[in-house]
């Protein structure tokens, strides 16, 4: 339903009453001329175009037909301003049909109907784009350009749906194959449109159609079997055009076929065709009766011909003109006069159909060429818009990418610095944590151990003991007070680190044989100060272990270096430990802090009673 905007409410009143078919022709043309007025040649109202199609549409109803041609060139000069296809493809059809069945321009009757098609196409609507071809097709048709014809109705049957339609266009079809002689291929035709329809009027059309073809290819018997069946058909009765075309189709078909025949037969069907008006078939109906007198009444016969040739060029049919002629030759053999008129109307039919086909032949190829031609720029459109679309999504997927790589960055950064904050925090931790060990590690050696041994000293000298008593506690004090200083005191991690280990390894296996290898293979001056003095202690702790705990005759040291680590091997021979006092904090759980403030590991395995095996992981 179009949508109006701007319109007065009396203008779309005028409107909408000049629509109401209950009313009268003059009636609803004081209405639409009323709202015209209103309008005041406001092209852009809304309701412009459509108040000059409604006033083209009922002067042609009227008969009034330069009035339609008028006020339709108006409304065709407004087309940039309305733009409104549905409008327009309506509009172009009512002025085809106008030049087609008023006018017979059939030139400008095709033009219309092209531009009609053209604004249905434009909104998608595939069956009056159809119903434009058809009417196209027809044309063609009439005009005896029967190849023409076919290849647009071929292309009609691309866009119609309706079963009603497409029979139609099935009839059409069929009787270009019947006026090229292809009397099979016309059948297939019309048989195909005669099981589709679904209007019983048409069907008997389609039906007396077929009863012609048999009739043209000498199928007399079929056409009669045929004819027989619809004369009788009760669709006939409100369709007295086609049941006078029935009566003469089939006394035509008797006749030819030598079965007797009586004129009245063929006179009953011309008198329902005089009183309803139709010329055409009149035309038909004089040319079978001029036929069926030639031999028993040639003066008859001359004057249904003759009555032929009038009707031909009032109805400006020149082709049945030139048939009935062509009798009259035979009857009248010596008469130059029709002879001469003959040869004019064979030669000037000739270039009139030469002229169709070409112009026909001009609209297909530039129909074609046009239809192509947007073909080829929507394709070269969709193409830009989908390089379009590629450039832009390569541009977002670059920024997308970029964003990406940003933020990747950003959150890396943010996440390493934070990592090393935490980091440095842990191992600050773990570091403060190994100092508060060692040094309560060392209190408790001092008040428990030094202090025991010191105060034992004191109490025998409060005694009276023996010197030589005295002096052995105080030796012992003096070489535990040496202990104690090469814990604290700091290493040395120069060029001479080795040695130093090696010293001090050896200094706490006084009664148990120690066992190196490895040592070789050992990058020392790549280790860092941090990682000597961690290793130094962390061995230096086990070595004190086991002097004290282990009770061991052989401990083995082995050293691996790998790519990103070095491994140290511990195992000794002695008593062992219950995995409960490994993880007491003791000395040995210090030693497991300093490995970890350098990112190092160190591992314990043993058993009570199994020696002692511990592994530490030091990276490069």
């Amino acid at each position: 339903m179009a949508q109006f905007g701007r319109a007065s409410d009396s203008t779309l009143f005028y409107y909408n009453l000049s629509k109401d078919r209950s009313l009268s022709i003059k009636e609803r043309q004081e209405a639409i001329n009323k709202s015209y007025q209103k309008l005041d040649g406001m092209v852009t109202d809304s309701l412009y175009g459509y108040v000059l199609d409604q006033k083209s549409m009922l002067h042609f109803t009227l008969g009034e037909y330069d009035s339609l041609l008028g006020y339709s060139d108006v409304l065709l000069s407004h087309r940039a301003q309305i733009d409104k296809a549905v409008l327009f493809g309506e509009h172009y059809y009512l002025r085809g049909y106008y030049f087609a069945e008023i006018k017979h321009d059939y030139f400008k009757a095709v033009e219309n109907y092209s531009s009609s098609k053209e604004y249905f196409l434009r909104v998608n609507d595939s069956s009056q784009v159809g119903e434009n071809l058809i009417n196209i097709g027809i044309i063609q048709k009439n005009n005896n350009d029967f190849f023409g014809s076919k290849e647009t109705l071929t292309d009609a049957l691309k866009f119609l749906k309706a079963p009603v339609k497409r029979a139609n266009c099935y009839n059409t079809l069929a009787t270009n194959h019947r006026k090229l002689l292809n009397f099979s291929d016309a059948i297939t035709y019309y048989q195909k449109a005669i099981s589709i329809t679904e209007s019983d009027n048409d069907r008997v059309i389609y039906e007396n159609n077929l009863a012609a073809n048999y009739i043209d290819s000498k199928a007399f018997d079929k056409a009669i079997v045929v004819l027989s069946r619809l004369v009788n058909d009760s669709t006939l009765k409100q369709n007295q055009k086609e049941y006078a075309r029935v009566l003469d189709n089939l006394a035509y078909a008797r006749w030819l076929a030598g079965s007797p025949v009586n004129e009245d037969e063929f006179n009953n069907a011309l008198a329902i065709r005089i009183e309803k008006g139709d010329k055409r078939g009149q035309i038909a109906s004089h040319s079978h009766l001029g036929e069926f007198y030639r031999n028993k009444s040639p003066l008859k016969s001359k004057v249904h011909f003759d009555s032929v040739i009038q009707l031909s060029k009032s109805l400006n049919i020149p082709r049945a003109e030139k048939d009935a002629l062509k009798q009259l030759m035979r009857l009248l053999p010596a008469d130059v006069g029709l002879k001469n008129r003959y040869v004019f109307l064979q030669d000037s039919i000739y270039d009139q159909e030469l002229k169709v086909k070409t112009q026909f032949a001009k609209y297909r190829y530039d129909d074609r060429f046009k239809q192509e031609s947007i073909l080829r720029l929507e394709k070269e459109n969709a193409e830009h818009q989908l390089e379009v679309v590629e450039e832009r999504n390569r541009k977002i997927v670059s920024y997308a990418g970029l964003a990406l790589v940003l933020f990747v960055s950003v959150f890396a950064g943010f996440y390493l610095v934070q990592r090393a904050r935490h980091l440095k925090r842990e191992n600050r931790t773990v570091k403060i944590e190994a100092t508060y060990e060692t040094e309560a590690e060392l209190s408790r050696k001092l008040h428990d151990d030094f202090a025991g041994k010191l105060n034992h000293a004191m109490v025998l000298l409060q005694n009276g003991a023996d010197n030589a008593e005295v002096l052995n506690v105080v030796d012992g004090l003096y070489s535990q007070s040496r202990d104690f200083s090469r814990e604290i005191n700091d290493v040395d991690t120069g060029s001479k680190f080795k040695e130093v280990l090696f010293g001090m390894l050896s200094g706490y296996c006084r009664s148990a044989q120690l066992v190196v290898t490895g040592s070789l293979e050992v990058e020392w001056d790549n280790l860092s100060a941090l990682t000597k003095k961690t290793l130094y202690k962390v061995l230096q702790e086990l070595m004190i272990n086991m002097q004290k705990h282990s009770g061991a005759s052989v401990v083995s040291i082995h050293f691996e270096q790998l790519k990103k680590k070095l491994v140290i091997s511990y195992v000794d021979n002695g008593n062992g430990a219950t995995k409960s006092n490994l993880n007491n904090k003791n000395g040995l759980w210090n030693t497991e802090k300093r490995i970890q403030a350098i990112n190092g590991s160190l591992t314990f395995d043993s058993e009570k009673g199994d020696g002692f095996r511990a592994q530490i992981e030091i990276p490069n």
